[in-house]
């Protein structure tokens, strides 16, 4: 018999048999002798001996499941697993939401036993020890050297090309003024004046607004063209 089952409360979490389908429940079957992967079976598909391809109904299996004890002769080892998703899930010292996710225990158990066996435990503690003992000796002695970045290339001072680009900036990637900076300025000409002729008033509008879509035209022509 091997008592090594999924510690695990969600029936999902479990393989599914290979008879039925259905997700295992403990204590369910391994075969000893097929995979990888692994063949499971309920125990309703493990009595009627269900065979499949190269299994066998006489071969040798092993009992999966959890309940025999790890660290207390009366907590179960599913119920150890049980307290660890429940601390998880409920945080550290609520306990009674701790007892009432596992249903088979007191808040006062479920205290006890943690404090015991996860918090006071020296095996536990002289672990923990190593583990950070091993994350410093990760951690570098001595400062990390910093070295600036690169400047971005300049044209030579008073250069040809250091004259053309008057006004640039390299880090930025862009001028001090846009190209053609004050071509919106026209914009500001544009008066919308009400006529007593609705028709007048509507070919204003029109030219107006006519304009006012070819000088957006010509400015979004001009920066894309640069």
């Amino acid at each position: 018999m091997d008592r090594l089952g999924s510690f695990s409360n969600d029936p999902s979490d479990k393989p599914p048999c290979r008879g039925c389908s259905s997700y295992l429940m403990e204590p369910y079957i391994k075969c000893a002798e097929c995979g990888p992967p692994p063949f499971f079976l309920c125990l309703q598909c493990f009595t009627r001996g269900f065979e499949y391809k190269k299994h066998q109904s006489d071969h040798t299996y092993e009992i999966m499941t959890s309940d025999f004890p790890v660290l207390d002769p009366s907590w179960t080892a599913q119920e150890e697993m049980a307290l660890l998703e429940a601390v998880m899930d409920c945080g550290f010292g609520n306990w009674q939401d701790v007892a009432n996710q596992m249903c088979t225990k007191t808040k006062e158990e479920c205290e006890k036993h943690y404090m015991k066996h996860f918090i006071n435990n020296p095996l536990f503690a002289s672990t923990l020890l190593n583990l950070k003992q091993a994350e410093e000796a990760k951690t570098a002695d001595t400062a990390i050297p910093f070295h600036s970045t690169d400047d971005p290339p300049r044209p030579t001072f008073d250069s040809l090309l250091s004259r053309d680009m008057a006004g640039y900036m390299p880090a930025r990637a862009d001028f001090i003024e846009e190209f053609d900076n004050y071509a919106e300025w026209d914009l500001r000409d544009i008066d919308f004046v009400e006529d007593d002729s609705d028709i007048l008033h509507g070919n204003i509008l029109f030219q107006q607004m006519f304009l006012l879509i070819a000088i957006y035209a010509m400015t979004l022509c001009w920066v894309l063209g640069m």
